[in-house]
């Protein structure tokens, strides 16, 4: 599957600043607290390896999505900073329940549609800058991945037939929980409320997960040495990850609500298929985006669309500035009057980055990359950089630099 365009990303050092050397630092979920990212394993030359979980597009992109997309650009941005070379992998979940049901509902082809919300999907991401994984994998193209893994999970007892579906036994993964550290209690409304299925009769446990699902009539279906179906959703990642990242990448991502079930599913899958361990090095979670005192979601239909503020005008770049004015892990609520302030602090740093000089932009690189390294304190970051814009000096190359650090750190085009 295509990715989408990449936008330049300048050089700090080819600016005329020091190099970065603080290592990034990130909160792990799997152990409750922040721990420096190391990246430099054996594996792609040493390269820093991270895997996002994609959209299921059935819907335009929001701004919830844009949110976790941008904390893991940040990721990516800073990795660079210090000199690693990057190697992300996104999917896309264009097969699945939601998606087939939209296109019942509207009587469109669930082909169709989800090449046309991708297709937006690539462009939001383009207009705000985030840059584009190395590999970006539909499942549909890795159903072959997927039906591989499965075959690996039956040659370990790892797999048991349901009427036709195949599930995964969690019995089988003796560290399942330790992605999530949630209760088995804590557990089991998730499960249900996130597309599990507790209830089912014929399960040998509550919380075993689907990696095969029959075909149904009317719903699309690939042949398969355990019949005609298609994919479930967890081991559709543990799948792309392994072919392209291998085990004990640096960093899985995604929102919050993947902690569980879907990134403790997909690291048990893994490690159980592989018989190694980690599945990820770190587990990275970004925190929900609401309205109306609700989390947005598509199922809720409180959403607010990339591509609607774009047409109403709004600069991507304030839409950028307003969601890093949030750290990332933080829960909040998106208004309108944060992106008039977004836009309102663009104009600030675009009229100071204009100046003929300003106050030395060394300090300002430091601040801004002290302040990421931090587990991506991006509000921070935010503020070394206005307080240089609010302050004067003489430095006739300070604009252009500080302009430098605004966009290679902070995806800001000024």
């Amino acid at each position: 599957m295509r990715s989408w365009h990449a936008s330049e990303v300048p050089s700090l050092s080819d600016a005329g600043l020091p190099a970065a050397e603080r290592p990034l630092g990130l909160y792990d979920t799997g152990t409750g607290a922040t721990r420096p990212t190391a990246p430099g394993g054996a594996r792609d030359g040493g390269a820093a390896r991270m895997y996002v979980c994609g959209i299921t597009p059935y819907d335009a992109t929001h701004i919830g999505h844009a949110n976790t997309y941008l904390a893991f650009d940040l990721v990516n941005r800073v990795w660079r900073d210090l000199g690693h070379e990057v190697l992300y992998v996104q999917n896309a979940t264009d097969v699945d329940d939601p998606l087939l049901e939209r296109a019942r509902d509207t009587g469109e082809d669930w082909r169709e549609l989800a090449d046309r919300e991708i297709e937006l999907f690539r462009s939001d991401m383009t207009a705000l800058r985030i840059l584009p994984p190395d590999h970006y994998i539909g499942a549909v193209e890795a159903i072959p991945l997927v039906i591989e893994m499965i075959e690996k999970l039956r040659g370990r007892d790892a797999a048991y037939d349901v009427d036709g579906d195949v599930y995964f036994p969690v019995a089988a993964d003796p560290a399942f929980g330790e992605v999530s550290r949630l209760t088995r209690a804590q557990m089991a409304p998730l499960f249900a409320e996130r597309g599990g299925d507790p209830d089912r009769p014929g399960k040998r446990d509550p919380l075993d997960a689907l990696l095969w699902l029959r075909r149904r009539p009317d719903e699309p279906g690939w042949d398969s040495p355990f019949g005609e179906g298609r994919p479930g959703w967890h081991v559709e990642c543990s799948a792309i990850s392994l072919e392209y990242l291998g085990m004990a990448f640096d960093v899985e991502g995604g929102g919050s609500d993947l902690a569980f079930p879907h990134h403790e599913m997909s690291a048990s899958h893994a490690q159980v298929a592989t018989g190694e361990r980690p599945h990820a090095r770190a587990y990275v979670h970004a925190g929900m985006v609401g309205l109306d005192g609700e989390k947005m979601s598509k199922s809720r239909g409180n959403l607010v669309f990339v591509s609607k503020l774009r047409e109403s005008g709004t600069d991507p770049m304030a839409i950028r500035l307003a969601l890093l004015a949030h750290h990332y892990r933080a829960d909040w609520e998106w208004t309108d009057a944060q992106l008039r302030d977004a836009a309102a602090r663009l104009a600030r740093w675009r009229a100071a980055a204009a100046r003929p000089s300003g106050p030395a932009a060394a300090p300002v690189a430091a601040a801004v990359r002290a302040r990421l390294a931090d587990d991506l304190d991006a509000p921070g970051a935010l503020a070394a950089i206005d307080a240089w814009a609010a302050a004067e000096g003489d430095d006739p190359a300070a604009p252009g630099q500080v302009a430098a650090i605004a966009d290679a750190l902070l995806g800001v085009a000024l």
